[in-house]
């Protein structure tokens, strides 16, 4: 190889580097969320005695809604690190787990659209009772089910190639 092609390539090989400021923007927004679910947990706690049960409900769905949008931050930056950074040996990081280490493109594709499709329903859900408008409840219901769908379409297309690559 040539100088000039050594060096393009090595550029390439470094530019990955430049997610790192990505990787610490997620963490400041991960700090920002368990803020948020600490100070809504705070919130639920004093209005307990005098919430519904529906009310009670509805604050709850909203605090697993900000544990999967954690869950999703996650799930990109371990596997952006994976794929992009640097390899995790399992048996360096014996202590972590399995769903950590090891996320090929198509598991990755997999757990982020669910995640999006779970965390959409449940904002779906949250607003539903502002809005009592059919065609936004025809939106609540087809948003989430537009992932679904296409979660399955790329399980298949995922599924088809690695059975034509054996």
């Amino acid at each position: 190889m040539r100088p000039s092609e050594r060096g393009f390539h090595s550029f390439i090989f470094l530019i990955r580097w430049l997610v790192a400021p990505f990787f610490v923007g997620l963490a400041c927004c991960m700090l920002l969320l368990i803020y948020r679910f600490f100070a809504d947990l705070y919130e639920l706690t004093l209005q307990l005695p005098n919430e519904s049960w529906h009310d009670l409900v509805v604050g709850v769905l909203n605090m697993v809604d900000l544990a999967l949008v954690a869950n999703l931050i996650l799930i990109v930056v371990f596997a952006t690190y994976e794929n992009y950074i640097r390899r995790t040996d399992p048996a360096e990081q014996a202590n972590w787990p399995l769903g950590l280490i090891n996320v090929d493109f198509g598991a990755l594709k997999q757990r982020l659209m669910s995640s999006i499709a779970a965390v959409a329903a449940l904002a779906w859900y949250l607003d539903l009772e502002k809005y009592t408008d059919t065609a936004k409840l025809s939106w609540a219901l087809a948003f989430p089910l537009m992932f679904v769908v296409a979660m399955l379409l790329l399980a298949i297309a995922d599924w088809l190639g690695t059975r034509s690559s054996k």
